[in-house]
């Protein structure tokens, strides 16, 4: 079990990743400006956990007894973004690239060292009135490199789960048909994330080597949302690698 605090945990992404973890077993912190919004959403996924499972295991939810034995409780609860960052070992940020660098100095007390951060971050357009579509450069080169440039030497950062999606991830009912690419960080803590992506049913973890890959990893995630948009698909297509040796 990883204790994992999930900053942006209210939105899509975070909500999905954290539905994935629950799940899995690992106890989740969502994290959020206002820690009141943080709570209310963390009850709602525990809510959705339990009628995921009382569905799969054909338990009518009224029978309080059946869900209480058959029914493991989702750890999940909220926080604050700066509490729920130092109750984790592993930092998730999933907010829009607007409000990354704020969002970093906010929880930089947490960030001590073994701690491992990940970028689930995106530079899209969004940030400066642009469409979803497109990317804009920063200058560090990624958004992950940018959050490189602000933690401190000791904390390892990682970048992953840019590209699946957010609507197939809460979809608990089903896998996941999606690979995670991982960059960045020590093998080691390349190897911690990548197990966490393989708690996802369905999902593929595949290590992307350093950091500076994600710049050509984050991008993927803007034509993705172009062909969802033509094709329209609207729970969001994956990626595969194919001829991959196992």
């Amino acid at each position: 079990m990883k204790k994992i605090a999930i900053i942006g945990g209210t939105g899509g992404q975070g909500t999905g990743l954290a539905l994935r973890w629950a799940r899995a077993g690992h106890e989740i912190y969502i994290g959020s400006r206002e820690e009141s919004k943080a709570c209310a959403s963390a009850d709602s996924l525990k809510t959705i956990c339990i009628d995921v499972a009382c569905s799969l295991l054909e338990i009518e939810k009224s029978d309080i007894q059946a869900v209480k034995e058959k029914v493991p409780e989702a750890k999940i609860s909220g926080f604050d973004n700066l509490e729920a960052a130092k109750r984790a070992d592993i930092i998730v940020l999933s907010v829009p690239y607007s409000h990354l660098i704020p969002t970093v100095a906010s929880i930089k007390e947490a960030l001590t060292e073994g701690k491992i951060v990940v970028s689930v971050v995106v530079p899209l357009s969004t940030a400066v009135g642009g469409k979803a579509t497109t990317v804009i450069a920063p200058w560090e080169g990624s958004a992950s490199e940018v959050i490189q440039s602000l933690v401190p030497e000791n904390v390892q950062v990682i970048s992953a789960f840019q590209n699946v999606s957010a609507d197939r991830l809460s979809d608990l009912a089903n896998t996941v048909d999606c690979d995670i690419i991982v960059c960045g960080g020590s093998k080691d803590a390349r190897k911690n994330i990548m197990e966490l992506a393989r708690d996802i049913p369905g999902a593929r973890a595949i290590d992307g080597g350093p950091l500076q890959n994600s710049r050509l990893v984050e991008p993927i995630t803007a034509l993705l949302i172009g062909m969802n948009i033509r094709y329209k698909v609207k729970e969001g297509m994956g990626i595969r690698f194919t001829y991959l040796p196992e």
